[in-house]
């Protein structure tokens, strides 16, 4: 394996790994973000409140990502299995 074999499958990895976890992470974000401004506007503070729709939200996008997300981490093990004998040699 040379060193730009390396470089580029740690690329790609790291590529499917932000991908994924931005997927997940940004929606929980936004609600978030929502949840903060509705209780600096109604002076509500109490830490559970956003607890709750963050982590529904997270749950439905993982449901309805979890297939592509599932398709998007096979196709990479998948290219790394094939790739593994031009590595060796």
């Amino acid at each position: 394996m040379t060193p730009e074999m390396a470089v580029d499958l740690f690329r790609d990895a790291l590529f499917i790994i932000v991908q994924m976890v931005a997927i997940i992470v940004v929606p929980s974000l936004i609600v978030g973000l929502m949840v903060s401004v509705f209780q600096a506007a109604t002076q509500i503070n109490e830490q559970t409140l956003s607890f709750l729709p963050r982590l529904l939200v997270t749950l439905i996008t993982i449901m309805l990502a979890g297939p592509w997300l599932l398709a998007k981490l096979m196709d990479f093990f998948n290219n790394l299995m094939a790739a593994i004998p031009l590595m060796i040699g």
